[in-house]
């Protein structure tokens, strides 16, 4: 158990040092990462908590690697409900904590803070501000408040708890027999360890009923599933319905901007025939969507380059449609990325707001009249999300917003509050806005 205390506590060191926990985790012994990310998530689930602890017993901050393991072992251990016995915990911590160079002289300051909170009980934890209790930075929640003056609570619980795994079924693949049983379609062979998504529009998603690693998923070297969010889901349905065909009856020309890790590029492939251009400026995540579309048998055209610059990478031939899936705070996916809001600064939306307007900018002029263009973040920040919008088509007059998703606030059954009426189960949370150019000479 201490090797993999150890382990995670060297996650949210990452953390602590502005790393992000898969950059981490992909350091970690392929033996250990399991139960590292498990617990090294559970921390950083109760990271507030566990701050407000340690600086309540210590007189000064100790050095970040002790800092780290502290920090997990006091999340881990005001859990509820625990996953370990308290002394068993607070032995084990300590263990790891000698077994490392860089924090073994603090052993016993390790020791003493756990024993003291085990002391205080429940105690300990009445003094906790609400940013503690929710787990979220001070600026962070007051911009939730700001933002979602109704429904803020509930997006806030929903990110405190861990994320349910969501399958997207491969529509070419739906009727596809299994290699080993000439029986087993994708429907059948997954039946008994996960159930259909409800509200689904287009019938492929799936939640499960735990997570598995993909390796045991029947058919998932077949290509039969992709792991996508059912938030994620609705983007590729939402743009093929506003795609309008060709009059010359050729493919439609579809761009995928800042495509990576291609979830939606495969997804729009695999319920349409597209001439389609996947482009992302991160040659190492591009070659993820590769990855991704050969195991699904997808192919498009892959482009490494920066979608806010189509004078590197533009033919000149307008596109059909767009997806602009732009960088974002990723402030309504921390159930599954729970170090995001430690990693963030409050002036990271603004930031991140004029990237969002610079590609927008820069792709408009690249849609073909009459085209369509989806713009989504997977963010409840209404800044990358409606008043980005209202400010787009305030300064572009041709560009006209039609119905689709809109918001999507994070859910989660174990909130007490259900934010909006239009979400039938758990998801994450995501903005979109589909706009439609104006053909020429229209009024």
């Amino acid at each position: 158990m201490w090797q993999t205390l150890l382990a995670a506590s060297q996650v949210l060191l990452g953390v602590l040092q502005g790393q992000p926990s898969s950059a981490s985790l992909a350091q970690v012994s392929p033996s250990l990462r399991p139960g590292a990310q498990a617990l090294a998530f559970a921390g950083l689930r109760g990271w507030a908590r566990a701050h407000a602890l340690l600086r309540a017993r210590a007189a000064r901050m100790p050095p970040a690697p002790v800092r780290s393991l502290l920090l997990l072992g006091l999340a881990l251990v005001t859990e509820n409900p625990p996953r370990y016995d308290a002394h068993t915990l607070t032995n084990q911590l300590v263990e790891a904590c000698q077994r490392q160079r860089s924090t073994r002289a603090a052993a016993g300051f390790v020791n003493g803070c756990m024993r003291q909170t085990l002391r205080a009980g429940t105690l300990g934890l009445a003094s906790l501000t609400q940013a503690d209790q929710l787990n979220l930075p001070d600026w962070w929640l007051q911009q939730l408040q700001a933002d979602h003056p109704t429904h803020w609570l509930a997006i806030a619980q929903a990110a405190a708890t861990p994320a349910p795994m969501h399958l997207r079924q491969h529509a070419r693949k739906s009727q596809e027999k299994s290699a080993v049983s000439a029986v087993d379609t994708p429907q059948a062979a997954i039946k008994n360890i996960a159930s259909p998504l409800r509200g689904d529009r287009w019938g492929g998603g799936w939640a499960l009923h735990e997570a598995v690693p993909v390796q045991q998923l029947p058919g998932w070297d077949q290509g039969w599933w992709s792991v996508q969010d059912w938030g994620a889901q609705q983007a590729a349905p939402a743009l093929l319905a506003a795609l309008v065909p060709r009059s010359d009856g050729r493919r439609p020309r579809v761009l995928d901007a800042c495509a990576a890790p291609g979830g939606k590029t495969a997804h729009l492939l695999e319920l349409a025939d597209l001439d389609l251009l996947a482009i992302d400026r991160d040659a190492d995540r591009l070659a993820r969507v590769q990855d991704n579309l050969q195991r699904l048998g997808l192919a498009a055209h892959l482009r490494c380059a920066d979608a806010a610059r189509p004078a590197e990478w533009w033919d000149g031939q307008a596109f059909d449609a767009i997806l602009l899936d732009a960088p974002c705070t990723a402030s309504g996916i921390v159930r599954r990325h729970p170090d995001v809001p430690w990693l963030r600064r409050a002036t990271d939306i603004a930031s991140l707001a004029q990237q969002q307007r610079a590609l927008l900018d820069a792709l408009w002029p690249t849609l073909a009249p009459g085209g369509a263009l989806l713009y989504c973040t997977c963010s409840v920040f209404a800044a990358e999300g409606p008043e980005q919008i209202q400010a787009f088509v305030a300064r572009n007059t041709d560009a006209v917003p039609e119905p689709s998703i809109a918001a999507l606030l994070p859910t989660s059954a174990a909130a007490t509050e259900t934010p909006l009426d239009n979400l039938l189960g758990e998801h994450d949370g995501f903005f979109y806005a589909l706009l439609r150019k104006r053909p020429t000479g229209a009024a």
